[in-house]
């Protein structure tokens, strides 16, 4: 004899399906890295204010980096700022206008003699969105013919270690200082012969969180059973949106380090605050100032990574977000008593009508 299950095997799947949503769920609520950017930035919106009142101005962050288009907070256009990083350290990169002929782009892109695969994204970012590594003509066709934005190409860089250096300098000092180095582990699940991706990917809650768009990405493969210690990349791009697992490297940052980047730094017209995101040969050559791709740099708006290492208390984190708005604003007022303006109510609303444009352009 046995007892039979109401509504058996579908019974059997939406309790299945109902009890992994409520871990996922329940890891979301118990991880604050993963709760929304209001919830965590919450605090720093009163600091604002006030620091905002001290400086006569809500909008004083766009003086803090008077060679980045609104400090670097709204909107910034991301080849601009590369241009300006010296050649020995960046990430080769060509600008596309929209709109524009996938074919022509391509050509030009041959014509600089680089190799698949490389990394295409909007020259205006916004956490990630639409950034992607296309492996072969096909893709970057596709994605080429869907875009309706200004779009920046680059080799992958194909260097181990991937970084984000915060860095500030007040402009009245020789010397600024390196408060945050974010190691990043990019995501990825290992087979044990049995399981299929898509099992693997359920069982790892940091995978799970982004398993509707990685089905749609592996779909050939989803049920596939991946091999006995085959490391599979699910995602390339270092974003932390994306899966990536920020770790704190803080412990690498000495005097070395800091006259590395006061070195770079120095070099950058109007650049005294922000995050390097960039690729090394190894943590050695950095401290040398060699072997170093410079991917992208972002001004007031950067945030600093390591804070989003697991387990990192939020309370900590908050603090840390405060003391970051705080150098800004000194930073930003330095900066304005020596001619620079602020932003006017204008130019911000502006600023803010571009930016949800382009979300809208993303997210279509």
């Amino acid at each position: 004899m046995y007892l039979k299950i109401p509504g058996g095997r579908n019974w059997q799947m939406n309790t299945f399906k109902t009890n992994h949503a409520l871990r996922l769920w329940w890891h979301k609520i118990t991880h604050w890295e993963y709760w929304p950017m209001e919830v965590v930035y919450f605090p720093a919106f009163f600091y604002w204010l006030y620091l905002g009142i001290r400086a006569r101005s809500l909008f004083f962050f766009s003086a803090s980096n008077p060679g980045i288009e609104t400090g670097g907070m709204l909107g910034e256009v991301k080849f601009d700022i590369l241009k300006k990083i010296p050649e020995a350290y960046r990430t080769p990169t060509l600008f596309f206008a929209y709109p524009f002929e996938p074919s022509q782009v391509l050509h030009q892109v041959e014509q600089a003699n680089w190799h698949y695969p490389f990394i295409f994204k909007p020259d205006i970012g916004e956490r990630g969105n639409r950034v992607e590594k296309i492996e072969n003509r096909q893709q970057a066709i596709d994605y080429l013919s869907a875009c309706e934005y200004d779009i920046l190409i680059q080799p992958f860089i194909t260097y181990p270690i991937e970084l984000g250096i915060f860095y500030y300098r007040y402009p009245s000092q020789e010397r600024g200082q390196v408060i945050s180095v974010v190691a990043k582990d990019f995501l990825k699940v290992k087979g044990d012969g049995i399981k299929t991706l898509e099992q693997l990917i359920d069982q790892n809650p940091r995978a799970a969180l982004q398993a509707d768009r990685l089905r749609k990405k592996y779909a050939a493969r989803w049920k596939e059973i991946i091999c006995k210690n085959e490391e599979w990349l699910l995602e390339p791009i270092g974003n932390h949106c994306r899966g990536t697992s920020f770790r704190n490297a803080n412990g690498i940052i000495d005097e070395q380090l800091i006259t590395v980047f006061d070195t770079i730094s120095k070099q950058i017209e109007g650049f005294y605050f922000g995050r390097f995101d960039l690729k090394c040969r190894s943590i050695k050559e950095l401290m040398k100032g060699e072997g170093i791709s410079i991917m992208e740099l972002n001004g007031a708006g950067s945030e600093q990574g390591h804070i989003y290492h697991p387990g990192f208390s939020f309370f900590t984190a908050v603090k840390t977000i405060l003391q970051q708005w705080r150098i800004l604003f000194e930073i930003s007022v330095e900066n304005h008593r020596k001619g620079i303006p602020y932003m006017t109510f204008n130019e911000t609303r502006a600023y803010l009508r571009k930016s949800k444009q382009l979300r809208l352009k993303y997210s279509a």
